[in-house]
């Protein structure tokens, strides 16, 4: 054994002692994740928001659920302080004050959603984990559910904010938009983002295009059931994609780092593009550089995301492997070498967590 992997001694057994508490805490967090997924998965949440204190099996006659796994769920909910428990009357309690973080009600609240998209990353733990020996990437196919867990966070994140909050912002913009012109949606997922626009803007001719097969035809059911005429879904490869015509909006909903080769489809997007075109582009909002993200309350998140998702995603195709922390001065840096000429980057209280990129040939 080299004398570098020889294991240390800690000198500060408090610090020790305090490491093994945030451990712990760790562990019953992480440990929560899950089942606030089954929560949201179930609507167990947003059936409790509806009720006072009720006992276990109101609760699961009311969710049309197991009595028995219902109860289990509960004791997790209460030990971790996420539900409140009576224990004279046996009964549960779902506070309001929670219960806006974890219900459908509030959409752009709502983390329950996000609970669900890491218990898909943990599905592929070990196939990632091989990767760190072997090199590679994990592929899109081996992630079971990511397209639904990832169209409820877009619905929660984007949804009726891009048309009440952020597109007003750029007046001509929106104009146009109610007027009629063309907007193609890359990595459109199963479409929830470009269904709502197509439904609000019904002279505009919506298009979105995905690499992977099921979420398309997801989204092309969608189109179908919601009688929408104005929007077409299609699976493409970003690089092969040829439009017969060019767009006056493109749009990319946090899409871009998870390219195999998100320099090329930026300089595609530019040529796609009309000469008065736009281009929206919605990414994570953090810094390129690791010492600025330290303070960053999503920061952990946004590393895990990376390793489990985006960045492995990239290098399955032999891409760059950008990562979902590429950080605003890369976005910025990368626009500008794509070809875009002007690059306002703006934020929105409602939605901390991303950066919204409007950028110009």
């Amino acid at each position: 054994m080299c004398q570098s992997c020889i294991p240390r001694i800690p000198e500060n057994m408090e610090k020790a002692g305090l490491f093994a508490q945030q451990m712990i805490t760790m562990l019953n967090h992480g440990a929560l994740v899950p089942m606030i997924s089954i929560g949201h998965q179930t609507k167990l949440f947003d059936i409790m928001d509806t009720l006072d204190w009720s006992t276990s099996v109101e609760i699961a006659e009311c969710a049309n659920l197991n009595e028995r796994y219902v109860r289990e769920w509960l004791g997790a909910m209460a030990s971790g302080r996420i539900v409140e428990y009576n224990p004279k009357a046996n009964t549960y309690y779902l506070p309001p004050e929670n219960a806006i973080f974890l219900t459908r009600k509030s959409n752009e609240k709502n983390m329950s959603s996000v609970a669900s998209l890491i218990t898909v990353w943990a599905g592929v733990e070990e196939k990632v984990t091989r990767c760190f020996k072997n090199g590679g990437g994990v592929p899109y196919s081996e992630y079971n559910g990511f397209h639904e867990a990832m169209g409820d966070l877009s619905a929660a994140n984007v949804g009726k904010n891009l048309t009440e909050i952020i597109l007003p912002e750029n007046q001509s913009l929106f104009d146009r938009l109610e007027n009629g012109i063309s907007i193609l949606d890359i990595g459109c997922g199963d479409g929830q983002v470009l269904l709502a626009l197509a439904q609000y803007f019904p002279k505009s001719k919506f298009y979105g295009i995905d690499l992977c097969d099921a979420p398309i035809k997801s989204a092309q059911n969608k189109a179908r059931i919601r009688c929408l005429n104005n929007i077409t879904f299609k699976q493409e490869d970003l690089l092969a994609y040829s439009p017969t015509n060019k767009y006056d909006l493109i749009t990319a909903f946090d899409v871009i780092h998870d390219l195999a080769f998100p320099d090329k489809v930026l300089q595609l997007v530019n040529n796609w593009l009309n000469d008065d075109g736009t281009f929206l582009m919605m990414d994570i909002n953090a810094s390129s550089h690791l010492e600025n993200n330290l303070e960053n309350p999503f920061a952990p998140f946004l590393y895990t995301a990376s390793t489990l998702h985006c960045m492995t995603v990239s290098l399955a195709q032999g891409g760059m492997g950008l990562g979902t922390v590429w950080g605003k001065e890369k976005a910025v840096e990368m626009l500008k070498e794509a070809g875009f000429s002007n690059t306002q980057v703006q934020n929105f209280e409602h939605d901390l967590f991303n950066n919204y990129y409007f950028s110009s040939k």
